[in-house]
């Protein structure tokens, strides 16, 4: 938006994020209104992904990974928003599942599932949601039974990103139904594994490409070696992570920002009414330079909280700040953007269109922004007289 140098990211940064342009231009921006039509990414693309070092970018080379951090899994997150691609579900894949092995695995289960993850050869999910229990994952009904040295999973998740094509999804189920949040665990399950099974490929407002799936575990038995840490510690890990995935959205959605307007500005230079472009009105300029102004904070505020989470001290406070402010934003910008475009806007083939589809459920995913709002309120009233 301002032409000044970001100073979050390093210059080895910056020369992967040319490597990663380069591939997404080249292998995902010409296949995409096809993935779109057929709502999957094929697996394909994801072996060219990781052949091309954007999977996992974090995971430490023991298990196959290149050993970069956040920034490197940033630089994807960032290129994929800049070329509006809402379909490869890559960042659930690297900056959550994957993240889930490395922080909370076994040593047996990180050279297990890992190496495959990040070279596209197994794709991951993450099943939280299910239909009466979304934002609220104390509601969860989805049952894990010990029985000897397994698990007998029986229940349902929906909305599962990657739920179509993946080959490992971490379940969360309730071990003890009796024990509230500490009777959360998280169980990797194979889909390979008798009684799992995929309901359809949710037809959706936008994310058409992005495969999102109802899935049933039906007396699905896992063995009690797939639970990641100890039982009853689920919940805790959920909301560990969840804070990088906040962070993530909020990262995607002022890059997404920042696009609409360099394309609402190209638009209204060119478009023409009443003798005159739409950049000549004062409505347009002054609508812009709004937005844009608010983008650039989104930009400040998402820059330091990658650098805490690069530091490791993110805290989860502050990414729910930074999930409700910009995804809002995002929102907004593509929203008023649309309006300057007029009834081009509205053409499925425009990305101002795409990108206004797509951007709706950034408000609802990872917590919803009322959720956002209740956990910021508790802090702040936290320890008031």
């Amino acid at each position: 938006m301002l032409d000044r140098p970001r100073t979050v990211l390093s210059q080895e940064h910056e020369i992967f994020r040319a490597s990663v342009r380069r591939f997404v231009e080249s292998e995902l921006v010409p296949n995409n209104m096809a993935w779109e039509e057929a709502g999957i990414v094929p697996r394909e693309a994801w072996r060219k992904a990781g052949d091309a070092g954007l999977l996992c970018c974090d995971v430490a080379p023991e298990y196959g990974g290149p050993g970069g951090d956040f920034g490197h899994c940033t630089v994807v997150t960032e290129e994929l928003a800049r070329a509006n691609l809402s379909g490869p579900g890559f960042v659930v894949h690297s900056d959550m599942v994957a993240t889930y092995l490395a922080k909370f695995g076994s040593e047996e289960q990180k050279r297990r599932w890992l190496p495959g993850m990040v070279d596209g050869t197994l794709i991951g999910a993450i099943a939280m949601t299910e239909p009466d229990a979304g934002s609220d994952l104390k509601g969860m009904r989805t049952r894990a039974v010990a029985d000897g040295d397994h698990y007998v999973i029986r229940g349902q998740k929906t909305f599962i990103s990657n739920g179509q094509n993946a080959d490992i999804i971490i379940t969360a189920c309730k071990t003890d139904a009796n024990a509230g949040a500490h009777g959360v665990s998280l169980i990797v399950v194979e889909a390979k594994t008798p009684g799992f099974r995929r309901g359809r490929n949710l037809a959706k407002i936008g994310m058409k490409a992005q495969d999102t799936s109802e899935l049933f575990f039906d007396e699905v038995r896992v063995p009690m070696a797939n639970r990641l840490g100890a039982e009853g510690q689920g919940f805790g890990m959920l909301m560990t992570n969840l804070a990088r995935e906040r962070l993530v959205q909020a990262v995607r959605g002022t890059v997404l920002a920042e696009e609409a307007i360099r394309w609402t500005v190209a638009h209204t230079r060119e478009r023409k009414a009443f003798g005159r472009t739409i950049a000549d009105f004062q409505n347009t300029r002054f609508v812009l330079a709004e937005l844009a102004t608010k983008t650039v904070a989104a930009r400040a505020m998402t820059d330091g909280l990658i650098a805490l989470q690069m530091e490791g001290t993110l805290d989860p406070i502050e990414a729910g700040m930074a999930k409700l402010f910009c995804t809002d934003l995002q929102c907004e910008v593509l929203d008023r953007c649309l309006q300057l475009f007029g009834g081009t806007g509205y053409m499925l083939e425009t990305p101002i269109a795409r990108a206004w589809a797509d951007a709706r459920v950034t408000r609802i995913a990872g917590g919803a922004a009322e959720v956002m709002k209740e956990i910021i309120g508790r802090r702040l009233f936290q320890g008031a007289a």
